[in-house]
């Protein structure tokens, strides 16, 4: 109950189209309880005395009766549907807002197969919910209402008897649904799981095929989609059974009726037509009660769906701007890093780090892997807060400053790069798509992609694909660059952003990198130490410490750890070339 209230919230701006459609559920019900009233004159007058008269004139009524109820029902069907579906869109803008807000920490623990059945999956069942409960009840409420008034002004006994069989159709109703919703939601678990599978190997395609695990994977597939036909079974189950229960109900009230209804027509307590008529009435109204029970699997279905909703909505984001946080105008002296410590739950990744880097100055953090470089960077993208310890822009601890503010100031290329499905131009202009036609070529020209661009057959409106199908390595990486030329942050990441490429890409790469560098504080995550031999300073770390620091030259005559992570490389990249040759 209370997860409806909670829908009723995103009801609430619709109360117009509601009470609209609630006078036109009402003259619905009227005009059809109308159409019951009239079977007796029908049936009195016509058929046992013969009324000529009558015989024109109650058809013509009914035909009027019946265009009323057609329009009144068209316009309920339409309001109601239009709320629910708003309802349902506006639900999903608001999860898929939420989700953008949430912390990367959230998507590193949840698989995007969940997230994506949440809001596709789970979303369309409560449009069913919501958009047939709050039409079909109030309906068939009003019809139900309607209906008993006619049946009771015809015989209140008779109508009484009715009335004691009808409370105990509800009891198989509440028990199926309690059932309904228990199976919904362990069906809708599993779907997310099927999700997760499907977007696995889907991104994942050229690994299951190097590795011949098709097998493998249509088996895990295979399996997971048999219990969720196991679910939809015992669905099915339900369904099946409440039917014949229903009409077994109707079948003693029917049954009681004629008994009880007959007897008084035969001893002439009650004529024909008032029988017919109240037959009428009560064979309209078992189709909405019979409705009531399909309806409550749809809302045990949508109470199940909410609730997977809600869980995603109720999660505050961990990274968070406080209340009185400060717009950073610019970066203006240095980044420091004081004291910083960080853990993954109780894994410590970083331990007490201290390292200042000027405005302008070039910067190396190189490791073995799993040392914390990336870490490092993310903290002070503030994916992460930092467990003890304070990351100062100009002296400023960044947990002071808006996270919109922080993030303007910075520019990243990562080893893995992320392009959208869209053409070139907006991949270039994301996040500055107001920028000017000359500006982008600039930024291209800088990242030295223009002429591969302008050889396209739609040049700069050309699409990608998914994850930049259409381009080579090389080239989606100068892409990546080009955007964050254009977007001439003052602080510029650098991860890793050639350790994915062939050593000519990576030529060419760098060329671009080295333009968007130019009047740049950088950081560079370098997994290859043979590309920053040049780089002013280089930070050494090792188990989540920093444990030297200064130029190639000097760390090489230090013979520390950037000299073992050095030689090691090298032997690694002559055994690579004398496989080779």
């Amino acid at each position: 109950m209370q997860v409806y209230l909670r829908l009723l919230r995103f009801v609430k701006p619709y109360w117009k189209h509601i009470v609209l459609a609630v006078i036109c559920m009402a003259f619905l019900s009227l005009f059809t309880s109308a159409i019951a009233y009239l079977v007796k004159p029908a049936m009195d007058e016509i058929f046992l005395k013969r009324d000529l008269q009558k015989l024109i004139l109650i058809p013509i009524v009914l035909i009027g009766l019946y265009i009323l109820k057609g329009i009144c029902d068209y316009w309920q069907a339409y309001l109601m549907g239009y709320v629910g579906n708003k309802v349902v869109m506006d639900i999903r803008n608001i999860l898929y807002c939420h989700l953008n807000s949430l912390s990367v920490s959230f998507f590193t623990r949840t698989p995007t197969g969940i997230l994506m059945s949440r809001i596709a999956n789970d979303v369309s069942v409560l449009q069913r919910s919501v958009s047939q409960v709050i039409t079909k009840f109030l309906r068939n409420l009003f019809l139900i209402i309607g209906l008993t008034s006619v049946a009771f002004y015809r015989d209140w006994r008779l109508a009484s008897i009715s009335l004691i069989i009808l409370p105990w159709v509800f009891v198989p109703i509440v028990r199926f649904g309690k059932k309904s919703r228990r199976i919904s939601r362990k069906r809708q678990e599993r779907m997310g799981k099927i999700a997760t599978i499907l977007s696995e190997t889907i991104v994942g395609n050229r690994i299951v095929k190097a590795y011949c695990m098709e097998d493998h994977e249509n088996m895990r597939f295979s399996k997971e989609n048999y219990k969720l036909f196991r679910l939809r079974l015992k669905r099915l189950k339900i369904t099946a059974l409440s039917r014949p229960i229903m009409e077994l109900f109707g079948g003693l009230i029917g049954s009681a009726v004629i008994v009880y209804g007959g007897h008084k027509v035969i001893n002439g307590s009650m004529t024909p037509g008032q029988f017919f008529s109240f037959i009428a009435a009560m064979t309209m109204q078992y189709k909405p009660v019979k409705s009531l029970n399909k309806l409550n699997q749809v809302i045990q279905e949508g109470i199940a769906a909410a609730i997977r909703v809600f869980e995603i909505l109720d999660t505050p984001p961990e990274i968070k701007d406080k209340p009185n946080a400060i717009e950073l105008s610019g970066f203006k002296t240095s980044i420091k890093f004081s004291q910083v410590s960080f853990a993954y739950d109780e894994n410590e990744v970083l331990k007490d780090i201290n390292l200042e880097i000027k405005k302008g100055e070039r910067i190396a953090i190189v490791g073995a892997s799993g040392a914390g470089k990336t870490t490092l960077v993310n903290l002070l993208l503030r994916f992460y807060d930092v467990t003890s310890g304070a990351i100062l822009i100009d002296g400023i601890d960044i947990r002071e400053i808006t996270l919109k503010s922080l993030r303007r100031q910075i520019a990243i290329v990562t080893q893995e790069t992320i392009l959208f499905n869209d053409t070139i131009r907006a991949n270039i202009t994301y996040g500055n798509p107001h920028r000017s036609e000359e500006e982008i070529i600039e930024a291209a020209k800088a990242a030295y992609i223009h002429d591969f661009i302008v050889s396209l057959p739609d040049g700069y409106d050309t699409v990608v694909g998914e994850k930049a199908t259409r381009l080579s390595g090389g080239q989606a990486q100068r892409l990546a660059i080009a955007r964050a030329i254009l977007k001439n942050a003052p602080i510029l990441i650098l991860d890793e952003p050639t350790s994915a490429l062939d050593t000519q890409a990576e030529r060419e790469v760098q060329r671009a990198l080295n333009n968007l560098m130019e009047g740049k504080t950088t950081i560079i995550i370098a997994h290859r130490l043979s590309t920053i031999q040049d780089v002013p300073r280089i930070a050494v770390l090792s188990k989540g410490k920093i444990v030297e620091q200064g130029t190639h030259k000097e760390l090489m005559a230090n013979k520390g750890e950037y000299y073992y992570l050095y030689r090691s490389q090298l032997k690694e990249e002559e055994k690579v070339a004398e496989a080779g040759g």
